[in-house]
This record gives C-alpha cells, structure tokens and sequence, in this order.
C-alpha cells in the first residue's frame, strides 16, 4: 500500500498520481493542480452573472449552508471555530469559501487584530 506524500493517506494500487517527484492521492493531486483562490475577480464576475439568470438567487449547498448558519448565529468568527461548528475539514472549508467569496455572501475582515469571517 502507497502513501500520499502530501495527506498521509493510504493510496490504492494503480490510482496515485505523480506530480514534482511527490506520490500524490487524487484529492491531493486536484488541490496542487486547482489551487483555492478566494479572490478570484472572474469567479466573482461569473457568479453575479449566474445570479442574474437564475432571478438573483444562486443554489448553496449544505455545507455552504452551515457555514452561513455559524456566521449569522456568531455574527463572524475566526476559520478554526468556523471549522469546529460545522465539521469541516480546513480543506473543506477553504474550497466553500472561496465559493461563498465569489457569490458575495461572506468576507472576511480584521476584528481586533483577528482575521474573521463575516456576511457579506
């Protein structure tokens, strides 16, 4: 049985990925190639172009759902607690804020020298 180099999980015969001399899992593999980027100006550009053709209102996912959830009932919290409320991975949910960024439903901003979360 293979390691992943970067997570540390079990790899299954045949399905590792090489990428820079590193033996990667899938998940892993897609993270080094399709870097999160929060501020991205055209996601953003696509998201309010997707709102305005769905009649203003973007579909969220339930995790996207959880996240807004914590947010609203903290109103704004750091990523580590917003990570512990909802049970996501810091993977996670660095990948559904980015999303959530993009379609302009929370930011973040510096509350007494803290980086926190917040609704848009």
């Amino acid at each position: 049985m293979i390691l992943c180099d970067r997570c540390g999980s079990p790899i299954e015969d045949g399905s590792e990925r090489t990428h820079a001399g590193r033996t990667l899992c899938e998940d892993c593999f897609m993270d080094v190639l399709s870097p999160v980027r929060t501020c991205d100006p055209w996601a953003v550009h696509s998201a309010k172009t997707l709102s305005r053709q769905s009649m203003g209102e973007l579909q969220i996912t339930s995790k996207q759902k959880k996240i807004l959830d914590v947010l609203r009932e903290t109103g704004g919290t750091e990523f580590s607690v917003v990570a512990e409320m909802t049970g996501l991975s810091a993977s996670e949910l660095e990948r559904e804020v980015a999303a959530l960024r993009h379609m302009e439903r929370l930011r973040g901003e510096m509350r007494e020298g803290r980086k926190v979360l917040c609704l848009w």
